[in-house]
Parts: C-alpha cells; sequence; structure tokens
C-alpha cells in the first residue's frame, strides 16, 4: 500500500525519467550480452583452427606401400619453405617440394652401375629418389620449423636392398650332390651329380657401395668381384649321408575295404621328393579320394554319424607321417586334430585331413634342409610304416619327441534314442554305451644323450564323446490284449535314464496289468517263443553297430565332411 501510494504521488515527469533510465539499463545489459556472446565465437573459431591445423600437420597422406604419399598432399606440395632449410650443400629455403627434389637431383643425380669382369651390367634401382621423397614429405610437414640442416645417408638396409639387386642378376648357387628320384620296381633311389657355382663376393661389394654413397658419388661403375662356390655335398658323399631321418609305425584294423584305402594312399606318397623350402601337402599329393580312383566305402563320421565314405581310413596314412616328420626335425606348417579321439596314435598325435577341392583340412611340411628329402610310405599286412629319407638335419645324439596328456575329460552329448517298433512298449535296450570327450595337451621336447633340453608346449587337441545309444518303443498302447507281467517290466539300461514320458507309459502298463487276468501257461510259453524271435534281429544289429563303431575309432570325422 505504502509503495503504491508512493507511486501515485509521482509527477509526470518523475515517471518519463524513470522510464528512460530503466530502458537505458536495458539497452546496457542487451549490450554486455552481445559483446559475451561474440567473444565467445570468436575463442571457438580460433581453437576450432589451431585443431584443424595440428590434425592437418600431424596426419599425413600414405599410399599402398606405407609411404608417404606426396602427389596426394596438395597443400604442402604448394606450401614454400620460411625458414632456412638446405639439405647437404643444397639451399631449399623459399622452394616448393617439387622445386626442392630438382634441385637437389641436378646437383645429386642417381646413376649407379654395377658390372662384372666380363662386361656385364646392371643399373641399381634409385633408391635415393625414394629417400629424398621420404625426408622432404617430412620437412615440408612442418614449414615453420627452426633453421636446419640435413644429411642425404645411406644405411645398412639401403646397401642390404642394392647387394640383394647383384646377387639375384649374378648368383649361381652349387649344386648339391642329391636324392632326386625314386624306381618303384626296384624301390631304390637315385642321385643327381654336383656342380660347382659362382657367387658375388657380398663384403667387398658391400664396401665399395658403402664407400661411394657415403661420399655421394652416385654416378659410380662398380665392379662386382664373383667368386666360384664348391657344393658341400658330392653325389658320392650324398650316397653315404643319405638314411632315415624320421620313421614311425602304427597298426591298421583286418577291415579290407580300409587297409585298401589306405595302401593307395601310401602308394601315392611312397618315394615322393620334396626339394629344400618346398612346402609339402598331403591332400595335393593323394588328390581327391573317390571310387573312381579306387578307394572304397569304409567306416567315417559325417557330421557325427557312422557311414561308409571313399578314403574311410587315410587319416591313419597322414597321422602316421606326421609322427615320422616330427621325428625328423622338420616344420609342420598345417595340422588338425580328429573329432573323436584316434586309436591307432596317441590323442594329441593325430593329423586329420579331409579333401575338399584340395581345400580341406590338410597336413603339410616344409624341408627345411639344404637337401633334397624324400618319403617312403609302406603298408604291409596290418602295419604302416612312414619315413623321412634325408641328410640328418639334428646334431648326433639330438632327438625330438612328442608327450601327449589329458588335461580334462568333457560330458558324452545326451543319449540317441533309436526307435524299434519290434520292441514292447516302453522297452529300452542300450546298443552302445556313451563315451566320454577330452582335451589333451601336447609337449615338444628335444633330448641329447637321452636328457631333455628343450621343453615347450606344442599344441593342444580336443576330442568329442560319443552320445549313448538307446533302442526304443515309444509308440502308445493301441489294443486291449492282455499282457503279461513280463512284458510290462523295464530293461535295465545300465546307468541311462530313460525320459519321462517312457516312465509314464511304463507306470500305466503296470497299473494294467495287476488287474487283467494272469495268462495261461501256454499263453506264457506263446510269449516266451514270441519275445525270442524278436531278440534274435535285435542281437544282429547290436553286433553291427558294435562292429562298425569300433571301426570308426580308427577312420576319421570331420563336422561338415567326412575325414578320410
Amino acid at each position: 500500500m505504502f509503495k503504491r501510494r508512493k507511486k501515485e504521488r509521482m509527477s509526470g515527469s518523475e515517471r518519463v525519467r524513470a522510464a528512460r533510465r530503466r530502458s537505458q539499463s536495458g539497452r546496457y545489459i542487451a549490450d554486455i550480452n552481445i559483446r559475451g556472446v561474440a567473444l565467445l565465437t570468436a575463442v571457438f573459431v580460433i581453437l576450432l583452427a589451431t585443431v584443424i591445423l595440428c590434425v592437418k600437420r600431424v596426419i599425413k597422406p600414405v599410399n599402398a606401400a606405407g609411404e608417404i604419399n606426396t602427389e596426394s598432399t596438395v597443400d604442402i606440395a604448394n606450401e614454400k619453405l620460411k625458414k632456412h632449410i638446405s639439405i647437404d650443400e643444397v639451399d631449399i629455403t623459399g622452394m616448393k617440394m617439387a622445386e626442392a627434389k630438382s634441385a637437389i637431383k641436378r646437383v645429386y643425380p642417381w646413376k649407379m652401375k654395377l658390372h662384372t669382369d666380363n662386361n656385364d651390367s646392371l643399373e641399381l634401382s634409385n633408391i635415393l629418389d625414394k629417400k629424398l621423397d621420404k625426408l622432404l614429405s617430412e620437412i615440408y610437414s612442418d614449414i615453420d620449423k627452426a633453421n636446419t640442416h640435413y644429411d642425404i645417408s645411406f644405411d645398412d638396409g639401403d646397401i642390404e636392398e642394392m647387394v640383394n639387386e647383384a646377387k639375384k642378376k649374378w648368383d649361381i648357387p652349387p649344386q648339391n650332390g642329391s636324392i632326386s628320384g625314386f624306381n618303384k620296381e626296384t624301390k631304390s633311389f637315385t642321385y643327381t651329380h654336383e656342380s660347382d657355382g659362382f657367387l658375388i663376393d657380398e663384403n667387398r661389394l658391400k664396401g665399395d657401395l658403402k664407400s661411394f654413397t657415403d661420399r655421394k658419388d652416385f654416378q659410380a661403375d662398380i665392379l662386382v668381384v664373383r667368386n666360384e662356390a664348391k657344393p658341400s655335398v658330392t653325389e658320392v658323399s650324398a650316397k653315404e649321408k643319405y638314411k632315415v631321418i624320421g620313421t614311425f609305425t602304427t597298426k591298421t584294423t583286418d577291415n579290407k575295404d580300409r587297409n585298401t584305402n589306405i595302401s593307395l594312399a601310401s602308394e601315392a606318397l611312397d618315394g615322393l621328393i620334396i626339394k629344400p623350402g618346398e612346402e609339402f601337402s598331403f591332400n595335393n599329393t593323394t588328390g581327391n579320394r573317390t571310387e573312381e580312383r579306387g578307394y572304397r566305402p569304409a567306416g567315417a563320421y559325417v557330421n557325427g554319424v557312422l557311414s561308409e565314405e571313399p578314403g574311410g581310413g587315410v587319416c591313419q596314412v597322414s597321422s602316421t607321417l606326421y609322427n615320422a616328420v616330427i621325428f625328423a626335425g622338420l616344420t609342420t606348417t598345417e595340422r588338425h586334430a580328429h573329432s573323436y579321439e584316434p586309436t591307432y596314435v596317441t590323442p594329441g598325435e593325430d593329423a586329420m585331413v579331409s579333401y575338399d577341392g584340395y581345400a580341406g583340412p590338410d597336413m603339410k611340411f616344409v624341408n627345411t634342409c639344404d637337401t633334397a628329402i624324400a618319403i617312403r610310405a609302406v603298408l604291409t599286412g596290418q602295419t604302416l610304416t612312414c619315413s623321412i629319407i634325408g641328410i640328418p638335419i639334428l646334431e648326433d645324439g639330438v632327438s625330438i619327441e612328442m608327450e601327449s596328456k589329458k588335461i580334462a575329460d568333457l560330458d558324452p552329448p545326451s543319449p540317441e534314442y533309436i526307435e524299434d517298433k519290434s520292441l514292447k512298449r516302453g522297452k529300452e535296450v542300450v546298443i552302445s554305451e556313451p563315451k566320454k570327450g577330452s582335451r589333451w595337451a601336447t609337449t615338444y621336447i628335444v633330448k641329447k644323450n637321452g636328457s631333455i633340453i628343450k621343453e615347450e608346449p606344442f599344441h593342444n587337441s580336443t576330442y568329442r564323446g560319443k552320445p549313448a545309444k538307446i533302442k526304443v518303443n515309444s509308440q502308445s498302447e493301441t489294443t486291449s490284449t492282455p499282457k503279461s507281467s513280463v512284458e510290462t517290466s523295464i530293461e535295465d539300461t545300465k546307468g541311462v535314464k530313460s525320459d519321462e514320458s517312457l516312465s509314464k507309459k511304463n507306470t500305466e502298463t503296470t497299473s494294467e496289468s495287476t488287474v487283467e487276468k494272469i495268462p495261461t501257461s501256454d499263453v506264457l510259453k506263446n510269449e516266451v517263443s514270441k519275445t525270442e524271435e524278436s531278440i534274435k534281429p535285435k542281437e544282429s544289429v547290436e553286433e553291427t553297430v558294435e562292429k562298425l563303431t569300433t571301426e570308426a575309432d580308427t577312420v576319421d570325422e570331420t563336422v561338415q565332411k567326412p575325414e578320410d
């Protein structure tokens, strides 16, 4: 009330002055706000420009080879150096990148050549050009840097690159006397005669190249000296030095078809010559294992299901060879474990193969010897032996071993139920017991004179378990024919539990039989006779499955394609 009365007593002139003061105050506040926004905007723009400039200078375009791409660095290429910069005796201050490179190349033209005593020559690749591109890109990425002087220098890698060019053109390595072929009729090897070679004097050439590049004499014509090189192994000594350097033997089953497949794969390998540095492939050597090529259907797993597949069993050949390769001291480049534990070798020391246009799982190794090696693979009766023939690469007294240990048991899959209408309702018959899976760890061991000198983890292998196979008749009761007490019992499944529905059916059947009349002795005899007849085919199936399962343990399996 007081304020209102006071306001009402203000004169007209006073009210005008008050309004002016309020207007001036509002304009002042608005002016301050505008100036603040402008100041913040300016600061933001400056910070953004600084960040962009830093990013441009830090990020340098590169080409596919990982080198700085000067052609795509348009901004850098067009920049002129503001500070005093020189490369050796060339001042490139104020020049653009292309101008600087041209100026340096005028002072240091590249025409370096090599020649031999018979006037055979080689123009070396222009390493200077690549070095200048890299150096100039670094310089022009920071044109505001302080005055700097740079030197053109060649490191050991540059010298080695030029020497390798010369070696590629003029080196003729000596040829050792070596194993070269195998006569399958006489079961004997043939050998090649040794020959001399010529090799450049690397140390001398490196010294000359270093001397000329240090002096910036990039137009030098350097003499390359070549020396005669004698082979280290003659034909005569090769015949004496070649021996079995790795061998392994496994036992096959009495399955004729499977042994036929093993024999065919062994014949494909027997006598094969592998040159130094060459990689061996089991699939490439044997080719596709088809019936057209003589391979027979034999037990194999396809997606975990037992079936007859052409070539079943050849994994025993690849696994036997794998062990021989390891014992010889050679280097394997591909090896796969089976899906299920093998029986012919220790789990963890197998090598599964499966042909799929040469792209399936394979067993491969490289000949790391200085001379050729050969493979012998022979099946005699039920004994398979694979050997590596070569000049020993291990020192005297040194041997290689593998040691595999089970590190875990894996639970088997759930039981597989096979419907069999010949069985009584609710009855179960175990065809095969479940088998646990496992995980194995293999150790690579090097011994000298029987004592371990090196021991290291080699690989781990995991094998799947096998489910119990149970025959069962799960069909519901559809007639009211009297049941004997013999029919209403469920056979003990030795620890494998029947499912809930079967247990329920069993309870219903037992309840029904307790209120029905007891059959006469004649009826019981007839029932027993029928039961015996139903058992006969069941026993035949069990024997067949057991036989196939036993054979399958010695063959191979893959998830998508049968392992051979």
